[in-house]
């Protein structure tokens, strides 16, 4: 694969239908239900230190890195045939691919494309949800008004005021954007960038573009003018949305070098500056008020479920960002078949709500806010732009959503204000808590290993309720919530267990943009801990190459799997293989109950010099578990004789930047006093300055290695660095998933000093080389 793929491009467009295609065989499916959600008493504050640097993360995981090594064999032309298997460890943990996709007749489509404008062989069967009538946008949006019309479908304040949009209204809203659009001359299979924080405007911006025939392009909030400029130029986009005057800023830095860019529309705050095709939001939707029907109506009615209508981009931490072309059967597809798994209600019966504040640039969040809601006719609740620096526990309590979605750093930065708060309580207060959380992780441990059957609860649970887990929900506005999710990167068993005692079951999702966000998602009655679940309905997984413990890459086949990269023909061979089967670039495995569970990366495996492949989540997680004042951890021993460890302690992260302070969190410092420590700042324990840190981060390493599975992989080696590792400084992606090549570049003088060798003493029989 790479340079040397000689696979074209699927030019067809010809078909007049949506062209199916039967799946090959894969594990059975399990169609399962819903979830439950909560969070800590008199916590008022819990969310407050969820910062910046949380504000890009992604709700599920995402093809980050590039599948395959730059030495790795190209594939083979021959369909056919697939490689055989590996039979070295190293071999194994390949991410060689079988056969490349064959050239498709001109007649008809493949199943995949990078071109724009192509269309795709939608993968369907004759029975179940994969026999689903497929849709457009606009059939799914036309079927959520007929039926919930008068509902409402979106929520937001403007000051102190409520303000909300029926289905009705939100449709028409969305036709008359896409009005405007046409009169601004978007293009047909040209880009509309959106770059703002989520808002009213940002969800009829994105489906406005799509009616109008362009394409949904969200645009990280982060990205630098230099990063906009590529996703703008690469999506040819000829109209973007900004949110304010600092957005805008980015946009009019390269706007000479945009030359598809026809307009700039600003949908928060007043202009600063009058600029020529510089429009308020206002402005713009007046644009194609009083436009006929007809042209639109035109446009929409010759669109397919099989043709591209947003672009994901991904966080381009391995090189440039691909964008991901997810058509139109992709998001109502999925939405329907991930709504039925977490058995959502309809809006007829009761009607679900959801807080969007997480990035809409990314899949998941555009999933859960905008396409699931949509589906069951959920009603989406904006928060404000400052909800992660403090401001989303008051929408959460206004708004009392019936589902919750945070990615893992949200999670574990509400743990750690909880037990910040908690420690500060009256000594009755903590006992009674720690009584309740023991009764509640207990009761919860065993309903999971009962698999959802009905059990008697014991009275002490519904004491503790009572008591405890009731005044947490309603603390944080949890008290209607039903379902928790979390997603994007690896989250901590600690953390599991911390939420899972509070009576907060965190329900796992996995999925990756290429496959529209979510593949496997964890049920009330299918959950176990550390497992991400089992397949939503309709998707179907396999193992390529497993090892003998049962860990291979992890494979998606389903109607969610994207259509290619856009013009990235190389980097769409990579991922998706001669059968359709999208590769994902995880190692994973299933127990006994099928659950699927993580167990690493396969460009972050760790070949020790030894031969020995290591898995380093794992490992890293265990140290993060064993001393609790780490912050983040990374396994260092690629092609080394041994493992060492980069370690970074909590400390406060500035709300504005992101940036990690030299102050240690709250509960770090209370951790250093348990320790016999009065250490408060990063630069106290950096380097080994403190004897007391020192000695129990060495016996969490000691309890660790106690457990390895062999000598090497056992820690020998391991330093605290002076700062966190976070998104601005680089070492983290906007999903927080650790940059592993940029942290090895930025630390390797560190690195090297592990594996200095220590001069041999001279003697007789040694004597030393002259200098």
């Amino acid at each position: 694969m790479g340079d040397e793929a000689t696979v074209n491009v699927c030019e067809s467009t010809t078909i007049s239908g949506s062209e199916v295609m039967e799946p090959p065989r894969a594990s059975s499916i399990l169609e399962s239900s819903c979830g439950a959600g909560n969070s800590a008493a008199s916590l008022d504050d819990a969310i407050v230190d969820v910062a910046n640097e949380s504000s890009e993360e992604e709700s599920t995981g995402e093809r980050e890195e590039e599948l395959c090594a730059s030495n790795e064999v190209p594939p083979s032309t021959n369909t056919a045939e697939v490689p055989p298997e590996q039979t070295s460890n190293t071999q194994r943990v390949s991410a060689q691919r079988p056969s490349s996709l064959s050239v498709p007749s001109a007649a008809q489509p493949g199943l995949w494309t990078s071109q724009g404008d192509a269309e795709v062989k939608l993968r369907m069967e004759s029975s179940g949800l994969l026999a689903e009538t497929p849709l457009t946008v606009n059939d799914m949006f036309r079927s959520a008004v007929e039926r919930f019309g008068d509902c409402t479908a979106l929520g937001w304040k403007e000051g102190e005021q409520q303000k909300t949009l029926t289905y009705k209204d939100y449709y028409q809203a969305c036709r008359n954007a896409a009005k405007s659009f046409l009169k601004l001359g978007l293009q047909r299979y040209h880009g509309v960038g959106i770059l703002g924080f989520n808002s009213a405007e940002w969800f009829i911006a994105d489906i406005g573009a799509i009616l109008a025939g362009g394409f949904a392009v969200g645009i990280y909030t982060t990205n630098s003018p230099e990063a906009c400029q590529y996703v703008a130029e690469n999506c040819k986009a000829n109209i973007i949305v900004v949110e304010n005057h600092k957005q805008l800023q980015k946009i009019l830095q390269v706007e000479d070098k945009l030359p598809h860019l026809k307009a700039i529309i600003q949908y928060k705050d007043a202009l600063k500056e009058k600029r020529p095709n510089l429009y308020t939001w206002a402005e713009f939707m007046e644009l194609g008020h009083d436009e006929p029907d007809a042209p639109l109506d035109a446009i929409i009615s010759s669109q397919k479920p099989n043709q591209c209508c947003t672009l994901i981009y991904t966080s381009g931490t391995t090189g440039q960002p691909k964008g991901v072309m997810l058509s139109h059967d992709n998001l109502t597809w999925t939405a329907l078949s991930t709504g039925r798994h977490v058995r959502l209600t309809d809006a007829l019966q009761s009607q679900e709500v959801v807080v969007s504040y997480l990035p809409l640039s990314h899949v998941a969040a555009q999933m859960v806010d905008i396409w699931v809601t949509m589906r069951v006719g959920g009603a989406t609740y904006f928060a404000q732009p400052d909800a992660l620096k403090g401001s989303l526990v008051n929408t959460l309590k206004e708004v009392r959503p019936t589902a919750f979605m945070g990615v893992p750093r949200v999670w574990e930065k509400m743990q750690e204000k909880m037990k910040s708060v908690g420690a500060k309580s009256s000594t009755v207060r903590r006992k009674v808590a720690a009584w309740a959380k023991d009764v509640g992780l207990q009761t919860n441990l065993t309903k999971m290993n009962q698999n959802g059957e009905a059990g008697r609860t014991p009275i002490s649970y519904h004491i503790a309720k009572k008591l405890v887990f009731k005044k947490v929900r309603k603390a944080l506005g949890l008290d209607r919530c039903t379902r928790c999710y979390t997603g994007a990167a690896p989250i901590t068993k600690d953390t599991l267990e911390f939420f899972l005692s509070l009576d907060i079951p965190l329900y796992e999702l996995y999925g990756m943009s290429e496959s529209t966000g979510p593949h496997t998602i964890s049920l009330p009655d299918a959950f176990k801990l550390t497992s991400c679940g089992k397949e939503i309905p309709g998707c179907k997984t396999k193992l390529h190459n497993p090892d003998s413990e049962g860990n291979g890459e992890i494979c998606f086949w389903g109607r969610h799997i994207f259509m290619g990269y856009l013009n990235m023909p190389e980097k769409t061979e990579e991922a998706l293989d001669a059968e359709g089967w999208l590769h994902s670039g995880d190692l994973g495995k299933h127990d006994e109950n099928g659950f699927l569970f993580i167990t690493g990366r396969i460009k972050e495996l760790i070949i020790t010099a030894g031969g020995e492949n290591i898995p380093p989540v794992p490992i890293e997680d265990a140290v993060k578990e064993a001393v609790p004042l780490i912050s983040n951890a990374m396994l260092i021993g690629d092609k080394r004789k041994f493992l060492s460890m980069l370690l970074t302690v909590k400390c406060q992260v500035n709300a504005e930047s992101g940036e990690p302070q030299d102050e240690l969190s709250p509960e770090a410092v209370e951790i250093c006093k348990k320790l016999g420590s009065n250490a408060t700042r990063v630069s106290d324990i950096a380097g080994g300055g403190d004897r007391a840190i020192n000695a129990a981060i060495q016996e969490g390493i000691n309890q660790v290695n106690k457990k390895a599975t062999s000598n090497a992989q056992r820690i020998q080696k391991w330093i605290v660095l002076d700062r966190d590792f976070s998104i601005n400084g680089g070492e983290l992606g906007p999903t927080m998933k650790l940059k592993r090549p940029v942290v090895v570049k930025m630390y390797k003088e560190q690195i090297d000093s592990f594996y200095k060798e220590l001069a041999t003493p001279t003697t007789p029989d040694n004597p030393q080389p002259p200098k």
